[in-house]
């Protein structure tokens, strides 16, 4: 049985179904996989979320998440 502090929920990020702590915004998402949040945009739910957005727009059970890093290069 979870307890609040470790009550978790499924989401499939990547393609990959997850369990990640329940009450995350984005922000809190990327911060708690260690990802560099100035080298990525999100999906949810097949939407872009705008850096703007990430504090105040909650991750759900059951939300689809796609990570998409930048990369250089080009000549």
């Amino acid at each position: 049985m979870e307890t609040a502090e470790t009550k978790s929920i499924e989401v499939v990020l990547n393609g990959d179904p997850r369990r990640v702590p329940q009450g995350f915004h984005v922000e809190a998402l990327l911060q708690h996989l260690a990802i560099d949040p100035a080298k990525v945009a999100v999906e949810l739910n097949r939407s872009i979320v705008r850096k703007q957005d990430w504090r105040s727009t909650p991750v759900e059970d059951g939300a689809l998440i796609e990570v998409v890093w930048f990369v250089g290069g080009g000549s």
